[in-house]
């Protein structure tokens, strides 16, 4: 099913909480900038590029599935937990999204920014607030399976739903003033990839050609690996081999 505005006007305006309230958010701070900001800004913008260039080549030299995402994802295989779909892993520790296809298959990772807090699971009433209300601590992206939609948001922007009804979801990265997002998706520092509201930013061209015709255009699903409770926990079909916790 494909959410759209007209299929879901009585929920869109907090449904963009988190695509476009950001960056209107961010714009109202951006009002008073002084030249000099705006100068920073152009700078930070060349560095984040010098960044990429350097990030990725960092990034290539790295192992593509490490033991814990190669077990998992044997593990979705053995139970075809995906039911013969496309799935996405993401762990947030390392802040990666990894996709294969429906045969388990590794498509292609990438970085991604994920939900400021750490944890498992978002207050049940996150998708009906504004953002003034929503509290740092509060500002988590939830662990768990989560069956694709593909949807739209305010702006036309075609997206995909992880979480509907809490307003969560995959999108292309956004330009808030103020949090140099496409800056943070280069830096080795996987703190840098905290600082979403809970939905998951991807690079631009990821999403353009892994994303988007893998999940905004039909049904996938999206694993989120749990950082503070054990991964059996969460996910009934894994092995005895994942019951230790993650790192708090």
């Amino acid at each position: 099913m494909n959410i759209t505005l007209g299929a879901a006007e009585r929920v869109c305006a907090r449904r963009d909480v988190r695509l476009a309230s950001e960056g209107r958010a961010g714009a109202r701070r951006s009002q008073g900038e002084t030249s000099c900001f705006a100068f920073a800004r152009h700078m930070s913008a060349a560095l984040c590029m010098f960044g990429l260039l350097i990030g990725a080549s960092a990034w290539g030299t790295e192992r593509a599935t490490p033991p814990l995402i190669e077990h998992f994802v044997a593990d979705i295989m053995r139970s075809n937990d995906a039911d013969g779909r496309a799935f996405g892993v993401i762990d947030k520790p390392r802040a990666t999204l990894w996709i294969f296809d429906h045969q388990g298959r590794l498509l292609d990772r990438s970085p991604v920014l994920v939900g400021q807090a750490r944890g498992d699971v978002a207050p049940a009433d996150i998708g009906t607030r504004p953002l003034n209300q929503v509290r740092p601590h509060e500002k988590i992206t939830a662990s768990g399976r989560f069956v694709t939609e593909p949807g739209h948001n305010l702006k036309g922007e075609d997206i995909v739903w992880l979480d509907y009804d809490a307003a969560m979801s995959m999108h292309r990265v956004r330009h808030v003033p103020g949090e140099s997002r496409s800056a943070r998706l280069a830096t080795a520092d996987v703190a840098d990839n905290r600082i979403s509201f809970g939905c998951v930013n991807v690079p631009a061209d990821f999403y353009e050609q892994q994303v988007k015709p893998l999940f905004a255009t039909r049904s996938g699903v999206i694993y989120v690996l749990p950082e503070q409770r054990s991964i059996t926990e969460v996910f009934p079909f894994a092995t005895s081999m994942h019951r230790q916790g993650r790192g708090r």
